[in-house]
């Protein structure tokens, strides 16, 4: 593991799924009530490595890495992008918490990690006690509204959902030319540590992981936004409380209205933008903590 958390165990689990069987790689440390984390695209767990350790003092916390990022497994994906559908990426999670012994559980997730942390609470509405997203607006909402500002923004979002291998083959000719195009188009890379960079960077330079990362994009664009329509069709909501943290210089503030959008999937929501662009956890860590121990305490 080359990116510090002090006092964590580094450890794996293998789920079963319809894609057989996964490994998922995560982080446990600390005591108390349990607190799961998930990351976005395209990182890994340790994105989290300035907010877990103080949140071990008061939460166990579990920080694992999404199915297809970090050390985790990278199956191919399906034709019909089932297997980074978020329906089976919080499957995977939910098996993790439940084999760690936690039936009930907070849960704190950023970006792609928020979309996956949504879909398990919709599934699992009786396992997740507490949730907080960070910079997003629900996957469906951000589709159905795409503007041209959004669309010149987050044009990752469209050329990722193109068919295999189109965008793994032109990523793959320069992964670091990528990552920084990427992620240094919001806040800079200065805000990531050189460790935490290498992490990214060996991410997206191994064909199986960028492949996953694209799958993933794929199945928010089609199987994804069937399971979401079928949740709007049935009236189903989040029912416990939820909040929402977005970044006031960044897009999704610009674009969209996340308190509102929020409040068509879920009963209970508070939110606030935050002074931060996308990478809430790495630009404005002990924002984050204040706010996740106001929340989940």
């Amino acid at each position: 593991m080359s990116v510090s958390f002090p006092g964590f165990k580094e450890n794996k689990i293998t789920v079963s799924s319809s894609d057989g069987p996964i490994e998922i790689a995560y982080l446990i440390g600390g005591s108390g009530p349990p607190l799961l984390l998930l990351h976005g695209f395209p990182q890994t767990k340790a994105i989290w490595s300035q907010v877990a350790p103080e949140l071990a003092k008061l939460f166990t916390v579990v920080a694992a890495d999404l199915r297809g990022y970090g050390q985790s497994s990278k199956p191919h994906g399906e034709a019909d992008h089932s297997t980074y559908s978020k329906r089976s990426m919080a499957a995977d999670q939910h098996t993790l918490m439940k084999s760690l012994g936690f039936d009930q559980f907070f849960l704190l997730g950023h970006d792609r990690g928020g979309r996956v942390s949504h879909r398990l609470a919709m599934d699992f509405p009786e396992s997740v006690l507490r949730l907080m997203v960070l910079d997003i607006s629900p996957t469906l909402t951000m589709y159905d509204k795409t503007t041209m500002e959004f669309a010149k923004g987050y044009w990752h979002w469209f050329f990722l959902i193109q068919p295999e291998p189109v965008p793994e083959t032109m990523i793959g000719a320069n992964p670091e030319y990528w990552l920084k195009n990427h992620m240094g188009r919001h806040a800079g890379t200065g805000i990531f540590s050189p460790e935490r960079w290498a992490e990214y960077l060996a991410g997206a330079s191994e064909p199986q992981g960028m492949h996953a990362m694209c799958e993933d994009y794929r199945a928010a664009a089609t199987i994804d936004l069937i399971h979401d329509r079928a949740d709007r069709a049935a009236a189903k909501k989040l029912n416990m409380p939820l909040r929402v943290l977005w970044g006031e210089h960044g897009l999704v503030n610009k674009c969209f209205k996340p308190l509102e959008d929020w409040q068509q999937v879920a009963d209970m929501v508070s939110g606030a933008a935050v002074p931060s662009g996308h990478y809430i956890p790495e630009e404005i860590p002990a924002l984050l903590l204040k706010e996740a121990k106001e929340f989940f305490g």
